[in-house]
């Protein structure tokens, strides 16, 4: 296999994750390294700084800590490990995200509380504040950022401050948007944002990471449920040893995902990549408008990550087939996830421009004659 037919890729991923990577960062998985040599570790404390830059201005107040495992994992570290004993979480929850958050404070034992929110609606932020007035034993809140059952952008400023009216700890899962989406969790009040290097740094899979204030995770040495999952101790370890990871680590992925971040840098930063997939969103939305199918979100709640669209009413439509016709012209959409409703998603982010989604929505023109959906 020469080097072009080992990074050509058959398809482009249009899906929040994994996604489509540049050749050059799965090129820089090609070098093996020991987890034990400063090389290696010093691009490990590099990952780490280069995350905490691009989380805040403020940079002496967080730090970053990396896990391995999927993005689930690190939701999962850092539940368990920042909850004490005696704590009790309160899950916003308007998707199967916000739903997992819940399942796995529910499973390590920790007190829980669902706050319940449609899946399609704006949050009813009255309701928060009504649970946090009247549950005052309530002592972390946690919210998914961008709710990619539906591409929901959820309003995480309005809840910090909610939040912090009551003086609680805030989680953010911002899996799906960090590094998508412009942010300074300092400004909002964030104590733990979590995501994963196969989202919107355009790594691959492998591990994920958590930002945390170091004010407040310095209380958490004694609450882990897990040793693999001790967030904590993950950190110290990495604080004290320049980077070691307390067990084997994904050094190939975390190579690639150093490759990525500087890919980023030259992209123009955030700013310039959430430009790129916000216009990406709107071309690609205004374009299946055109054939006929109907993003299930009004604009206003739309996130520039993964947009979902109603299937279109027609006898035709089967999303199997559907879905196999655009893979053969090099596209791969995603099968929905809203409860009641029948719909299909696609992303527009990673290594992903206008052109693409224009070549997408072409293909898209031609399956549904094919299917004789129009």
């Amino acid at each position: 296999m020469n080097l072009k037919e080992f990074t050509n890729n058959p398809y482009l991923l249009l899906t929040p994750g994994p996604l489509t990577t540049t050749d050059t960062v799965k090129l820089a998985m090609m070098k093996d390294w020991c987890t034990w040599d400063d090389d290696y570790n010093n691009i490990v404390q590099g990952v780490r700084e280069k995350l905490v830059q691009h989380a805040t201005k403020k940079v002496d107040k967080y730090s970053a800590v990396l896990m391995q495992g999927s993005g689930t994992f690190s939701v999962e570290s850092v539940i368990g490990t920042v909850l004490p004993n005696d704590g009790k979480l309160l899950v916003v929850a308007n998707g199967v995200y916000g739903h997992r958050i819940a399942k796995i404070s529910k499973t390590l034992g920790i007190d829980t509380v669902v706050l319940e929110s449609g899946e399609t609606e704006e949050l009813d932020l009255n309701k928060l504040t009504v649970q946090l007035e009247n549950n005052p034993d309530i002592t972390h809140v946690a919210i998914v950022h961008c709710e990619t059952t539906t591409g929901m952008l959820n309003p995480i400023a309005k809840v910090s401050e909610i939040v912090k009216r009551f003086n609680r700890i805030f989680i953010v899962d911002a899996m799906s948007s960090f590094g998508g989406v412009e942010m300074d969790i300092d400004s909002l009040q964030i104590d733990y944002l979590i995501s994963s290097a196969n989202k919107c740094i355009e790594g691959v899979p492998g591990f994920g990471f958590a930002i945390v204030k170091k004010e407040e995770f310095e209380k958490c040495k004694t609450n882990a449920r897990s040793v693999s999952l001790d967030l904590y101790d993950q950190w110290k370890t990495m604080e004290e040893q320049n980077g070691k990871w307390r067990f084997t680590s994904p050094t190939h992925v975390v190579r690639a995902f150093a490759q990525a971040l500087k890919e980023l840098d030259e992209e123009g930063g955030i700013e310039k990549r959430a430009a790129r997939y916000k216009n990406n969103q709107k071309i690609l939305s205004e374009g299946m408008r055109r054939l006929n199918f109907e993003p299930i979100l009004p604009e206003e709640l739309q996130s520039p990550i993964i947009t979902s669209f109603y299937y279109p009413k027609s006898e035709n439509f089967n999303f199997s087939t559907f879905y196999y016709k655009l893979k053969e012209k090099g596209f791969v959409i995603y099968p929905g996830k809203v409860s009641n409703l029948d719909t299909f998603r696609i992303g527009n982010i990673g290594n992903v421009y206008q052109g693409d989604i224009e070549s997408l929505l072409t293909a898209m023109e031609e399956s549904c004659y094919w299917l004789k959906l129009v």
